[in-house]
């Protein structure tokens, strides 16, 4: 546990330093990007921050690399040496895309070549859970990887509109791996295991990246940081998977099994929804798929009332929600965990709304109001057409009476 300690706090010492470092390198060379109408920020910002985070993740891994407990995982197969060939790949084409604005179709070209690339170097989803486990042909394994992988990658990209965001969201997740992995690695003889790893750098750079990025960011993490960050999330919980034999495991255990292919589901899910619909919403509209606009779903929230910083921990709050309540399920009984959930859900959706319907609560005592006055008025009203009708009839029966009394007389 203490080395996995040590190389989250290597990770994220090295970021920390080596990010104002990148921002001016991003001065320099001009990745500054401009305010745009969509964007929350009214200052111009260096971006490329995720140059940063790689270096404090490349430097974790090759320090782990030669701790003895560590050593193993990367002298037994070339995973650990994809994975990191991986993020530069990955990190390099958001650069570019910081610098110079690439074609999105481009980009995703090259995401899935990186994509591929990792997933032929042993980062694979081997089998899968439909009802039992079935292994997937290599061909099939490596498609299935490359899309899970691209999949997360623009997700995050996708919700790395505030400050702090991004790499807040990545940091839960990665914790909430982070633990679980530890769990199972220590059913094992070595404690080593290269999800944990991965996790703890993962979780590492972001926090020395959002003391840097918390509002108001003096570097954004660009294309680069969100790119990496996504490609390093779901590289962590595909190892868990990896070395899994079908035939080996037990139905009773199927849960625990794929829970990390199922938690970047759980933890992104937010990020994936608001991807969907904003796909959704712009084909619809005749415009390309990432074609940007300001109806994501922190866009909806700072119009609502919140602020940046109270946007994000609250967006932050669901995540951890989501990610950790998955967790439990695995170690306490259902119906405590679905009662606890239930409850954290109606109190992080009252914080969440609280701006809209503390605004809207003037306007509905105003509502509430007229339309008070207006039913006691009407109330008067038909009080008053049911007093006329009744001196009506009773001096139309009073008239009666007397007629027939003439008539008698």
């Amino acid at each position: 546990m203490r080395v996995y300690f040590l190389i989250a706090a290597i990770a994220g010492g090295v970021t920390w330093l080596v990010t104002p470092i990148v921002r001016h390198l991003a001065i320099e060379i001009g990745a500054v990007g401009k305010v745009r109408a969509r964007d929350v920020h009214t200052v111009p910002t260096p971006r490329m921050g995720g140059v940063g985070m790689l270096i404090g993740f490349l430097v974790a891994m090759l320090f782990a690399s030669r701790i003895p407990f560590m050593a193993e995982l990367f002298a037994s197969d070339t995973t650990a040496w994809a994975i990191m060939a991986g993020a530069v790949g990955i990190c390099l084409l958001g650069v570019a895309d910081d610098l110079w604005d690439l074609d999105w179709m481009l980009k995703l070209a090259g995401q899935l070549l990186i994509s591929v690339f990792v997933a032929w170097g042993g980062v694979q989803i081997i089998s899968l859970p439909l009802g039992s486990l079935v292994a997937a042909s290599p061909s099939l394994s490596i498609a299935l990887t490359a899309i899970l992988i691209v999949a997360s990658i623009n997700a995050v990209n996708f919700v790395d509109g505030l400050d702090g965001l991004a790499s807040g969201i990545v940091a839960i997740g990665g914790t909430a791996f982070g633990i679980y992995s530890y769990i199972l690695a220590r059913t094992s003889p070595s404690y080593a295991s290269m999800a944990t790893l991965i996790d703890v750098a993962l979780v590492g750079i972001c926090v020395g990246f959002i003391l840097h990025n918390w509002h108001p960011a003096k570097l954004f993490m660009g294309d680069s940081g969100s790119m990496l960050l996504g490609y390093l999330i779901t590289c962590a919980s595909i190892v868990m998977t990896g070395r899994l034999d079908p035939m080996s495991v037990h139905t009773s255990i199927y849960l625990p099994v794929f829970m990390p292919i199922l938690l970047p589901v759980l933890v992104l899910f937010l990020p994936v929804l608001d991807m969907c619909l904003a796909i959704v919403r712009r084909v619809s509209h005749g415009q390309s798929p990432m074609h940007p606009d300001r109806m994501h779903l922190h866009h909806r929230m700072i119009g609502i009332g919140h602020t940046v910083q109270g946007a994000v921990t609250i967006l932050w709050s669901w995540a951890a929600l989501i990610s950790f309540s998955s967790i439990l399920i695995l170690f306490f009984r259902i119906r405590y965990v679905a009662v606890g959930f239930a409850v954290a859900v109606v109190v992080l959706t009252i914080v969440t709304m609280y701006p809209y319907l503390r605004a809207r609560l003037p306007d509905l005592r105003r509502e509430n109001a007229e339309y008070r006055a207006a039913r006691r008025r009407a109330e008067h009203a038909r009080a008053e057409a049911d007093g006329g009708s009744g001196g009506s009839r009773k001096s139309d029966a009073t008239g009666a009476r007397g007629g027939k009394n003439g008539d008698r007389r």
